[in-house]
This record gives C-alpha cells, structure tokens and sequence, in this order.
C-alpha cells in the first residue's frame, strides 16, 4: 500500500506538469501566429494588409516565414488537443473538444503545405493565375476546413463551460463561434472588404482557443481529472 501511494505521488505531478505544458501551447499558438502576421503585415514589400489576405504571406521570397507560421500554429495546436484530452476525457467535451482542436490544427498544417495563387499584384512582378491551381483550391477547401473545424470546438465547449457554472465563458465560446463563421462566409460576397473580414474572423477564433486553453490552465482540475491525469 504504501509503495502504490508513493508511485502515485510521484506519478501525478509529472503528469500534471505535461498536461499544463500541452495547454500552454494551444494559449501560446494564437498570439503567437498572430504576432507573426502583424509583423510581416508592415515589413512585406508590396503587401497591403487591408486588401490582401494573410494567406498571400506564404509566397515570394520570404513566403516560408508565414509557411512556417501556419505549420507551427499547426503543431502547437495538435499539443493542445493532446492536453485537452489529458485533462477533460472522458468527461463534457473531453472527446469532441480535443478532436476538433486537433482537426483545426492539421487543417493549418495543410494550408501551410498547399499555398494559395497569387493575386491583387501581390507577389510584386507576378501575374495572377486566371484559374485556380490545384494547390490554390486545396488552400481555400483547407481553410473553410479551419474555420468551420474550429467554430465546432468552440460550440462543444459551450457545454464544458455549463457544465463549470461558468455562463460568461459558454456565452464567449459561443459568440465567438458564431461571429467566426458570420464573417468568414459573409466576407466572400464583398471582395473589397475580404482582407478585413477574413483577419478579424481569424483574430476572434484564434484568440478564443487560446483563451479557453488559458482558461482551463488555470481552472484547478476535478478529483476524476487527477485520477485520469495518472493514468495517462
């Protein structure tokens, strides 16, 4: 008996401490790639953030910084679906929430591995393709998959937010999931104002799944949470 109490003592915080690690990169992988953008936003020759998509980052001669930055917000993300699933299954959300967490951020890696066409004179010197590439189309499908993948985590976690007695946070999850994919679709019907509305649904989903990772990170865990802590 004492030798299984001692084993389990020396178990849990070990295993809390991976836990809190794998939370901490889904806090850290929104305004992180973020952070990146903004900075090529205004050091990208020839890049207008107000008309262009921040896809169109991922070509020309430093297109690998935002390839980089789509793969890396990838992985941070699939850590992060590692950790939810640490810590919340079996319980509310303790399935979906890491599936969909994890779906958004292999959708993110394949967006950094298929690049979008060029377009609105951006690579400077080169000519918009007149039809989609095969690539660019893959793009577009990965980034609907985003979007829609992480307005469903978001809906799933309504429930875990109910389920804490915590109104405010399921209300947060769930405007945000809506508002994301308001703007995502409604931003095709005025390409003027695509650019715009495409970074702010990606402001709003990005920095709400890194504010739940937070919130949960810092939420102490259930007595089944611990239990299940160990046996991971």
């Amino acid at each position: 008996m004492t030798t299984m109490a001692t084993e389990r003592e020396s178990t849990q915080p070990g295993a809390a401490s991976l836990t809190r690690i794998l939370l901490l990169c889904g806090a850290i992988a929104g305004p992180l790639f973020l952070f990146i953008v903004l900075i090529q936003d205004y050091t990208r020759p020839g890049f207008d953030p107000r008309l262009e998509p921040l896809s169109l980052l991922s070509l020309g001669d430093w297109g690998w910084v935002q390839i980089v930055n789509f793969a890396l917000a990838g992985v941070l993300n699939l850590l992060y679906a590692v950790g939810l699933w640490r810590r919340l299954h079996p319980g509310r959300a303790g399935t979906w929430g890491p599936i969909l967490i994890g779906a958004y951020g292999l959708g993110l890696i394949l967006v950094s591995v298929f690049r979008t066409d060029p377009s609105n004179g951006f690579p400077p010197g080169v000519t918009a393709a007149t039809h989609p590439s095969w690539h660019g189309a893959i793009h577009a499908l990965g980034g609907l998959f985003v979007f829609v993948m992480l307005a469903a985590a978001l809906a799933v976690f309504v429930r875990l937010f109910l389920a804490w007695k915590q109104r405010w946070w399921a209300f947060y999850c769930l405007a945000s999931a809506v508002l994301i994919l308001f703007i995502f679709f409604t931003g095709f019907t005025n390409a003027a104002f695509m650019a715009r509305t495409l970074r702010l649904a990606t402001f709003i989903g990005w920095m709400a799944a890194s504010m739940i990772a937070i919130k949960i990170l810092y939420t102490p865990a259930t007595t089944d949470e611990r239990k299940h802590d160990i046996v991971s």
